[in-house]
Parts: C-alpha cells; sequence; structure tokens
C-alpha cells in the first residue's frame, strides 16, 4: 500500500475566529501553521486566503505571498483553492492558478452549500480544467457527490482532464453528499481504475473517514476547514494537532506517512 498523503486545509472560507479562536488567517499565520503541520506529518497543503479583514478573498496577491513565506519554511506541497466562496465570481475564483502551483483543486459540479449554492457550471469547470492544462497544474477534483465523478470521467474521454486523475471525496457538506462510509465506499468503487484520491469528511465525519481512507489505501485531509475539534466539545489547538493525530493512527495502523517529495512521487507531479 502507497504512503499516506495527508493534507491539511488550514482555514477554509467559512470558519471565523469566533468559532476556532485558533484559526490562521494571515499569511504569516497560515505559512506558520503549514510548516508546523509539516513537521507533524502533512505533505500538502490546501490554502483559502483572507484579506486583512478576514474575510475570504482569491486575490493573487494575497495567495503569492502565503505561498512564498510557506516555501520559504519548508517543501510542502502549496494547493490553492479555486472554489473560494460561494460569492466570488469564476474570474476571481481562478486567480491563484496563474501561480503556476504543483495543484489546484477543481469543483466537478454544482451542489447546494448549507444556504447557498456552490456553482460551478460545466462550462466554467472546461475553462479552469483548460487554463490548468496550459500552465501544467494539476487538478484535484472535488466531488461533493457521484454525479460530480461521472462529469470528471466524461471530461477525462474528452481530453478536458488528464488521466491519472486525483480525486478529492467532500462528504458531509450540509446540501451534498452524506459521510457516511458506505457514501465513502460508493465514491471509491466509482473511479476509473488508477486513480488516487483523497477524502475529506466535514465535521463529525473528519476522523472516521480519514481513519476509513488509511485502511481503504486512499488519502487524507484534515484541518479547521472541515473541523474545528479535536473531540466532542473540545476545540482542536491547531491544524498540526488534527495533522499528528493522522499521522500517529496511519504508523500505528502500519501504514507510513509520505513525505512532500513522496507525494509528489505520488501524485505525478512535475
Amino acid at each position: 500500500m502507497e504512503k499516506l498523503i495527508i493534507t491539511a486545509c488550514l482555514t477554509g472560507a467559512e470558519v471565523t475566529r469566533e468559532q476556532q479562536p485558533n484559526l490562521p488567517l494571515t499569511p504569516d499565520e497560515i505559512a506558520e501553521a503549514a510548516y508546523q503541520c509539516y513537521l507533524a506529518g502533512a505533505s500538502m497543503i490546501h490554502v483559502h486566503a483572507r484579506d486583512a479583514e478576514g474575510n475570504p478573498t482569491q486575490d493573487y496577491a494575497v495567495y503569492k505571498e502565503i505561498k512564498e513565506k510557506t516555501a520559504a519554511k519548508c517543501n510542502i506541497i502549496f494547493q490553492p483553492s479555486t472554489g473560494g466562496a460561494t460569492w466570488h465570481t469564476p474570474e476571481q475564483r481562478m486567480q491563484p492558478i496563474e501561480l503556476n502551483p504543483e495543484m489546484a483543486t477543481l469543483s466537478m459540479g454544482t451542489c447546494n452549500f448549507a444556504d447557498d449554492v456552490f456553482m460551478n457550471t460545466e462550462a466554467n469547470i472546461r475553462i479552469f480544467a483548460n487554463r490548468m492544462n496550459e500552465l501544467g497544474v494539476k487538478p484535484e477534483l472535488e466531488c461533493f457527490e457521484k454525479g460530480m465523478i461521472d462529469t470528471a470521467v466524461r471530461m477525462a474521454k474528452k481530453g478536458i482532464i488528464k488521466s491519472p486523475m486525483h480525486f478529492d471525496f467532500v462528504l458531509g457538506v450540509p446540501g451534498a453528499m452524506g459521510g457516511e462510509l458506505r457514501d465513502l465506499l460508493y465514491m471509491v468503487e466509482s473511479i476509473p481504475a488508477g486513480s488516487t484520491w483523497t477524502v475529506a469528511g466535514v465535521g463529525r465525519y473528519q476522523l472516521p473517514l480519514n481513519i476509513a481512507a488509511i485502511m481503504l489505501g486512499g488519502h487524507a485531509r484534515t484541518g479547521f476547514e472541515d473541523n474545528i475539534y479535536y473531540k466532542k466539545g473540545e476545540i482542536a489547538t491547531s491544524n498540526a494537532q488534527l495533522v499528528e493525530r493522522i499521522a500517529r493512527i496511519s504508523k500505528e495502523m502500519g501504514r507510513e506517512v509520505a513525505t512532500p517529495d513522496e507525494a509528489r512521487a505520488i501524485l505525478g507531479l512535475k
């Protein structure tokens, strides 16, 4: 079985300091959180930027600052979000791609997102994918339900998305697919042979789905974007605390954790 890739999702676009006092918001805080997660066993960070007021932003300059400050500390894989917040325009959402990161997320369809709608038309997915192809950025295909896998497979057949594909199953979002074990198994069994996958369980689904990924040969995403608690009723002290737990459990289960360079090899990054 491949070594485990742990992705740390540090901030997200929804969580606030009122909900999670330890949430990193500034470029310096995000870069330091990335470094601490690297030390704890993460090989990739999934990044949402915030502006000076702490609001979600897709601004190129802010992402550039985060990327450069993180790279000065460690060689962790920098994966910016192109999802942004539900109210960002497609043009705003695409800005971090222009940094030419090794990877970036590519959301594969539209779904309800609590009281909002996370809009991803097929036309916009093609625009995002084509620009990633032009720059040599590998997409992490965010799938919130099974139909989004079908969209990815169709686009791969047309050459819009390159194989082998890497999927991220985002499960437990209110308005999309749930986060029970049967949901994960259904998603895993639906992707093409030779693909890699990771799972992001939202809220209470984070830990059990991370452990399931360890067992099933997938990879795990953990961090404050998806869950702010260490256990029920106990706010996590840091993203690194959540990463350390997954790294420890994986090692105790006999599966070693990938370094950033080992993760690059598993994912076929440039």
